[in-house]
């Protein structure tokens, strides 16, 4: 693989400044722009990171970045996930690259990692400057299946975000509960193999904070990543595991997709080990590398 630089990349979106880590090949020019977008409360030093860094490997301009909200991005309140906002933002690196003189005639093409695919394949499919998309161990939000699954549930969710909400805008205090806990609970991401990631040392950087803001539950419950397959008009690629997050959701979401499609089913102990292990990013990368050649060569 070839060598990489890693450079400090800052933009605007929608007012706030956002900050990102812009990786590229050192050894010759890039042949396309990747932005990449990482699971629920995850910063660019982690699988968005891992994802660019092995982009820019096989010879793309690659873009990892804190949404606003989160890390060094500015915005508040912070661990607000609302993924109107991440589209938002997603679109709006888009437009930063292209300004870069080295990037501008470059095709731009969007990789989710995770919660993250949603949110970029719902960009990919509203902007037309996104030449492909790409989502690793994707979750594919159903809106009617998660509430037909949550039953009472789905509503009181999004009422207890609606309620943060409130409080947020008359006093300026955000409820916030863990991202992670060893034992679960009420956190944002119950599952043991999260807090295995983000709970210790195995995926803590110093730009993560473990938090999540209750008002995004507003916003995240009732979003919607599958109506972007009847959308989609670009190549896409599914790579995923049924060892993985919601692969029913992956393999509907595939089946429901017109645009030229590929998909890549990968052997996994489960969800997280896609956002560190380089037995499962090297394949995925490879995979995303071939999407992007026969794209670029079309």
């Amino acid at each position: 693989m070839e060598g990489t630089t890693k450079t400090r990349f800052t933009f605007r979106s929608e007012g706030e400044t956002l900050v990102g880590n812009l990786f590229m090949p050192s050894r010759e020019e890039p042949t396309g722009v990747v932005v990449a977008v990482g699971p629920l409360t995850s910063v660019k030093e982690q699988a968005a990171g891992a994802y660019a860094r092995a982009m820019a490997e096989r010879g793309y301009a690659a873009l990892a970045f804190d949404y606003r909200y989160f890390g060094e991005s500015e915005g508040r309140p912070r661990q607000f996930e609302n993924p109107n906002a991440n589209i938002e933002d997603i679109k709006s690196a888009g437009t930063a690259l292209h300004a870069d003189e080295r990037l501008a005639h470059l095709p731009l093409l969007g990789v989710g990692v995770c919660f993250g695919a949603g949110p970029m394949v719902r960009a990919v499919a509203g902007d037309r400057r996104f030449r492909a998309f790409a989502g690793v161990a994707g979750v594919y939000s159903d809106n009617a299946k998660n509430k037909a699954r949550m039953g009472d549930a789905y509503q009181a969710a999004i009422e207890r975000g609606q309620s943060a909400e409130r409080l947020w805008r008359e006093t300026g205090e955000a409820e916030t509960i863990p991202a992670v806990a060893p034992d679960g609970g009420d956190v944002a991401m119950p599952l043991r193999e999260a807090y295995e990631f983000y709970g210790t040392p195995r995926g803590q950087v110093p730009n993560y904070v473990n938090g999540y803001a209750v008002q995004s539950l507003a916003y995240s419950v009732p979003f919607d990543a599958r109506g972007a397959a009847d959308m989609l008009e670009v190549p896409v690629l599914i790579v995923h595991s049924e060892r993985a997050l919601a692969p029913e959701l992956a393999h509907a979401f595939y089946s429901a997709v017109k645009s030229p499609k590929q998909q890549l089913w990968l052997e996994s102990q489960g969800q997280i080990d896609f956002y560190d292990d380089p037995k499962l990013i090297g394949p995925a990368a490879d995979a995303v590398a071939r999407l992007l050649t026969q794209n670029l060569r079309d």
